[in-house]
């Protein structure tokens, strides 16, 4: 097969039916992934990049495999570098800590038995510090988008192996959102377990206690593939639990924030509005919508790096940080420096176990039988920004995620349009422990409808229904964004329709007539029609010819209307007829 047939994004699905109609090899398809990896060196998106010399081996043993018995035969993934994978080194971004492990961490294990090819170890925020992927010493993961904006961090090469057709899915880890921020900033999906669900034996901890290992994909359905494989009790880790597979199932209710959400970074306002339509698509859900005080989740999110928890962090890595000085990247050396405080003694401890109880306490009863739904991110940053600001820029990032671990919920983070050109917006979905089902069948509702909408037509506009007038509002119920202004051809008539309020009608003629001002908006198909319906004679919709010769659908008046209304079609515009007056 040749290079130009395969598709930018890899997925779960295609590889198995070029695989089984023998159009591809697993080895073409690493070839192609070595050729990707080399183009996009630039990005530091690995520590131990694709290589021939030790995947090799894994080609080699599929034909000791049962294709149709082993769901990921052939599929090419990736593993964040604080994950063991036998005889690679693992650094957890910090060449000074380097070991090279005997053999596989469970999840790794779990998946390399059921066909799984691992391609490479990735880059991340040394010690899984951080959530912006510019704290590396082997360089600054770039957007898989725009590189000028960050990551996402910590799990920054795992997102974007995935994003750029590097891995089918790849594997992460998160305390605080890493697995779930990367997937926002890089259109994807990030699917963060219940605590305890994929084992984390041989994953280099960052707090033990909280720690997930997670998956990034471009799909629902691959992330639950790879979930099937991955989950299951581990009598070899003392963190692990029996949660059976989720069954996607409805909630009862989605729970939004009753009070304002906050935004940051430059694209700040952008970040909300796209926010605001999500919440609409949550709408249109057949799902109860709840609106809560969100307060105490903010306060449990706190307690993670503003309380005594950081010291778990100086627990586990404070030993290697005294008797090697100087070697870890900086801003994380002071990060993990900063749990050694005196003033997180014993006692803050249990002081905060016991706040964090009657948190869960309060979860648990908001979220029976329900989801809570926020942006996965309230904004981005550029890398400039963050080398600037290290501390705050980071934790922005945390702001909608770092009560997700310590209140014992699982998350679903999925992609939710764009919030401008090239800048991917995501939402969560979060459920309780023992109820991951819910944020799987919420998920797919969601996902399912933001494909129906994305199923468009532009739609002409002149009139009532443009930015700031009495009908836009109509415009958005139905679904549609703006896209641009434009004009038409050099062919209408414009009039003004003698009706309350006054509306404006756009008539084509054969001979003369004059280009006239009008907004293009993207509407769904799937609620064209009814908007249609809603528009009064002589009105209707038809083809309106615009400037460059294309045509598009938009409101039309029938000829008949010229009698009786006032000709407008000097002004060009009914924002200039409305000034007029």
């Amino acid at each position: 097969m040749s290079k130009g047939k395969f598709p930018t994004k890899l997925t779960l699905s295609w590889l198995r039916e070029k695989y089984a109609s023998n159009q591809l090899t697993p080895g073409d398809v690493i070839e192609e992934i070595l050729q990707r990896s080399h183009q996009d060196e630039d990005m530091n998106i690995w520590i131990t990049p694709p290589k021939m010399d030790y995947i090799q081996p894994y080609i080699n043993r599929l034909s000791e495999l049962d294709f149709d018995s082993s769901p990921l035969w052939g599929i090419p993934f990736a593993i964040k570098d604080n994950i063991d994978l036998a005889d690679v080194p693992t650094t957890a971004g910090c060449a000074e800590f380097s070991y090279k492990p005997s053999e596989h961490a469970t999840v790794v294990k779990r998946l390399i038995e059921a066909g799984a090819i691992p391609v490479g170890k990735t880059n991340l925020d040394q010690f899984a510090t951080g959530l912006v992927g510019t704290r590396s010493p082997y360089g600054e993961t770039h957007n898989s988008l725009r590189p000028e904006l960050i990551s996402g961090g910590s799990s920054s090469g795992s997102a974007v192996s995935v994003a750029r057709g590097q891995a089918v899915f790849a594997l992460g880890t998160d305390t605080a959102g890493s697995g779930r921020v990367p997937a926002a900033l890089n259109d994807l999906v990030g699917l963060k377990p219940s605590l305890g669900a994929w084992s984390t034996k041989g994953v280099v901890p960052a707090c033990a206690s909280l720690d997930c290992v997670t998956v990034f994909s471009h799909s629902l359905e691959d992330a639950y593939h790879v979930d099937a494989v991955a989950r299951g009790i581990d009598q070899e880790d003392p963190w692990s639990r029996d949660f059976p597979l989720p069954l996607a199932k409805l909630p009862k209710k989605i729970c939004l924030p009753k009070d304002s959400i906050s935004f940051y970074g430059p694209y700040a306002s952008k970040y909300q509005d796209a926010w605001n339509r999500a919440v609409e698509q949550l709408k249109q859900l057949p799902i109860l919508i709840e609106y809560i005080d969100y307060e105490f989740f903010r306060e449990a999110a706190a307690i993670l790096y503003d309380g005594p928890f950081v010291a778990e962090r100086w627990a586990d890595l404070g030993e290697f940080i005294n008797d090697h000085p100087g070697v870890a990247f900086p801003v994380t050396e002071k990060v993990l420096r900063s749990g050694a405080q005196p003033k997180y003694d014993a006692a803050s401890v249990f002081n905060s176990m016991h706040k964090l109880q009657e948190f869960k306490r309060k979860a648990k009863t908001l979220l029976k039988d329900a989801v809570l739904v926020t942006p996965t991110a309230g904004g981005t940053w550029t890398r400039d920004q963050v080398r600037e600001d290290p501390i705050k820029t980071n934790s922005d990032m945390g702001l909608y995620t770092n009560h997700c671990n310590l209140l014992d919920l699982s998350a679903l983070a999925v992609q939710a349009g764009e919030a401008d050109e090239n800048l991917p917006f995501g939402v969560t979905f979060f459920a309780l422990s023992h109820e991951e089902g819910l944020i799987a069948g919420a998920a797919e509702a969601f996902v399912s409808k933001s494909k129906d909408k994305q199923k468009t037509t532009q739609v002409a506009v002149c009139g009532l229904h443009m930015r700031g007038f009495p009908l836009e509002k109509q415009m958005l119920e139905f679904g549609a964004t703006f896209v641009r202004e434009d004009r038409t051809a050099e062919k209408y008539q414009f009039i003004k329709l003698p009706t309350e309020p006054a509306k404006p009608g756009l008539i084509k003629k054969q001979t003369g007539g004059k280009s006239i001002h009008l907004e293009i908006w993207e509407m769904p198909l799937s609620s064209f029609g009814e908007f249609a319906k809603l528009i009064p004679s002589p009105l209707g919709i038809g083809k309106v010819e615009l400037q460059d010769g294309t045509e598009v659908p938009g409101f039309i008046c029938e000829g008949y209307a010229v009698e009786g209304a006032e000709d407008i079609t000097e002004t060009g515009s009914w924002r200039k007829v409305l000034q007029s007056v």
